[in-house]
Formats: C-alpha cells, structure tokens, sequence
C-alpha cells in the first residue's frame, strides 16, 4: 500500500501512538523525542494536508508505517 495523504493532526496522533513524544513546542513546530532515535522536528499547522512525498519523507526519520495512520 502507498502512502496516503493525511491531515498534520492525524499524523502526529499516530507518531504519539508509535512511542514519540512531545520533547517541546514553539508555534507550529515541535521537537519530538523517542528513546533510541534522533530528536524529529515536527513542523506542520494541525490542519495542514501533508502529501504522500511528504509523509514518506517523515517515515524515514520516524519509523512509521501508512498502517499507523
């Protein structure tokens, strides 16, 4: 299956549901943190659409799955 695109708010609830967590916030961007892993700066609006590209691009350097969405 390929990735779908999906709404910011969407996507980090799943991140938060693999074991990531919110290290801080400033605006729009957060750093998120999880054991073993470099520090990931999430920096999207809740309501912005993020594009398949994208989503995979995030997948790299979260180790999420479009089964996590």
């Amino acid at each position: 299956m390929g990735w779908p695109t999906a709404k910011a708010a969407r996507v980090l609830k799943a991140l938060l549901s693999i074991g990531w967590r919110i290290k801080r916030q400033d605006g729009s961007h957060r750093t998120l943190a999880r054991a073993s892993w470099p520090d990931y700066t999430f920096a999207f609006h809740d309501r912005e659409e993020i594009g398949p590209r994208m989503l995979a691009r995030i997948a790299k350097h979260t180790g999420f799955t479009p089964e996590d969405l």
